[in-house]
């Protein structure tokens, strides 16, 4: 599950407002992508690009909750690249097919607990440069208020993962591309682009 346009800066970027409400949508199961897999650029996308955010492991089975109390549900935090075929998603008016292809949802390295999830630095390299860097403390809604809001919707089940949104500097890969999005705490998750075969 994933939160859109999060951080002020990144709707800028594109000429968005500032949602009101935290900005849902979903990738399908078949986008998770393992920790130095390969990004498939899909035949039918001529812009595909990298998007490092804060991803939340749900640990307990969960509806309903109050941000109070939400955050004793989060078995601990990981790395997700949202990656998303950026032409794609302005021309189909909605954002499935865009951000749900195989191998769009690189997750890991790892899960950490015991990690306060205010103030991590955010920072999306790809070929080495840095393209994206922030703190998490820019989020527009936190951890607590999206897992209250969303699980006021859905049920949150062990293994769910929330990708929190993405700051300002996104941008294109290519074929042969790096990309590694590093937070403080966790770790770095690398992935390779590759043309679909």
């Amino acid at each position: 599950m994933c939160v859109g346009r999060n951080y002020a800066d990144h709707a800028a970027e594109f000429g968005n407002d500032v949602p009101k409400e935290p900005m849902i949508f979903f990738k399908p199961p078949s986008a998770v992508n393992d920790p130095d897999g390969v990004i498939v650029y899909p035949r039918q996308s001529k812009r595909v690009d990298f998007e490092g955010e804060l991803g939340v492991v749900i640990g307990r089975r969960c509806r309903n909750l109050s941000r109070d109390h939400a955050l004793d549900h989060v078995l601990g935090y990981t790395i997700i690249n949202d990656v998303t075929a950026r032409d794609l998603q302005e021309t189909d008016g909605q954002w499935s097919r865009a951000k749900g292809f195989d191998t769009f949802a690189p997750l890991g390295p790892w899960i950490v607990s015991d990690l306060d999830w205010s103030g991590l630095r955010v920072r999306t390299r790809l070929n080495g440069v840095v393209r994206q860097e922030a703190t998490t403390k820019s989020l527009i809604f936190g951890v607590p208020e999206l897992l209250e809001y969303i699980s006021a919707a859905f049920t949150l089940e062990p293994g769910d993962v929330i990708a929190t949104g993405t700051p300002s500097g996104v941008g294109p890969m290519q074929p042969g591309d790096t990309v590694t999005v590093e937070i403080d705490g966790i770790g770095a998750l690398t992935n390779r682009v590759a043309a679909a075969g």
